[in-house]
């Protein structure tokens, strides 16, 4: 669903692409960029350290509507962003006499953690009022500084961290946690404590072991599953927008996956319109929401199956006890 405008806006496409990106001055791999993909990958861009990314753009949009709408003021605007770091940078690009319009941005790696998003916004002064906006890409590209691949759909990263003595200095309140879920990105994140549990992640990492092992490694990954699904649906339905009218619009990327999956079982027996009306309404009015926990629960256990790995894990023991001497 697309936001409604009081005004005209720009019917035809418009379109970014990322040219080229440079490192402290030096060319990246064109095989880390991914026109396809609409990706750019800078982990182990051939140096460790580094400090700016350089991503040289084009844009093009639909000229002969622009030519046809009587707006002025017409300005195109790259915007590159990120939510863990609640960074934001943009520029404005320079139209060329072909049409298209170009421009470069720079990428602080001082600003940026793990994955940015890099849009198009078009504004123009529309009846009397400057800044409007007017368009913009409906595909974002993703700049990913923790991939060597340039993969713009992703399931959730597992990641091994030390919570209490590990480079991410955040982690460190949650020392006493296994594992922890951050959505805050464009791909969810699981954390896994290293030194809470000893020999969790060599477990969960095996493919063998005995019968109690992989007990205990299925039991472990439902729960795991189960707590992701929780937060990837929170934070799916936090960040719900919504229209002129009040009507919730749905997400993007894997938010709006999430929302398809889980909504049927959160809000049964309603059309996906209505259940994602009907979830945003009980999260701001509070009427309810108490009991939509239970459906949430409900629903993130069915997709972690994790009542089929208990039911398991219980015949499993309960056939060694008959089996003892």
């Amino acid at each position: 669903m697309k936001p409604v405008f009081s005004y005209p806006t720009l019917f035809g496409d418009a379109d970014l692409e990322v040219l080229s990106v440079s490192i402290d001055g030096t060319q990246l791999p064109y095989k880390q960029i991914s026109r396809p993909q609409r990706t750019v990958a800078l982990h182990e861009a051939g140096r460790a350290n580094w400090d700016i990314a350089t991503l040289k753009l084009t844009a093009s949009l639909p000229e002969s509507e622009l030519a046809d709408r009587d707006w002025t003021e017409v300005v195109c605007l790259a915007v590159l962003s990120e939510k863990s770091t609640n960074s934001r940078s943009s520029v404005r690009l320079s139209r060329h006499p072909d049409g298209s319009w170009q421009g470069t941005i720079d990428l602080s790696r001082s600003r940026h953690i793990r994955r940015a998003t890099l849009a198009l916004t078009v504004t123009a002064e529309v009846e009397g009022v400057a800044g409007r906006v007017v368009g913009g890409t409906q595909e974002p590209w993703f700049i990913d500084l923790t991939s060597t691949k340039p993969i713009r759909q992703r399931d959730v990263d597992i990641v091994e961290e030390d919570f209490r003595d590990g480079s991410q200095t955040w982690l460190r309140p949650f020392k006493d946690s296994a594992w922890i879920v951050d959505t805050s990105t464009d791909t969810p994140r699981v954390y896994l404590n290293t030194t809470a549990v000893e020999g969790l992640t060599d477990i969960l990492g095996a493919t063998g072991g005995s019968t109690e092992e992989k007990l205990l490694r299925d039991m472990a990954a439902s729960q795991i599953a189960q707590d992701a699904w929780i937060a990837m649906f929170h934070s799916a339905v936090s960040a719900l927008e919504v229209d002129d009218d009040g009507t919730p619009i749905m997400p993007t990327g894997w938010r709006e996956s999430v929302l398809r999956m889980m909504l049927p079982d959160v809000i049964p027996d309603r059309q996906l319109t209505d259940a994602l009306y009907e979830i945003e309404r009980q999260r701001v009015d509070g009427g309810g929401w108490a009991d939509v926990q239970t459906r949430i629960h409900f629903a993130a256990g069915r997709r972690s199956q994790i009542a089929r790995k208990l039911s398991s894990a219980v015949r499993n023991i309960h056939q060694g006890g008959r089996s003892s001497p």
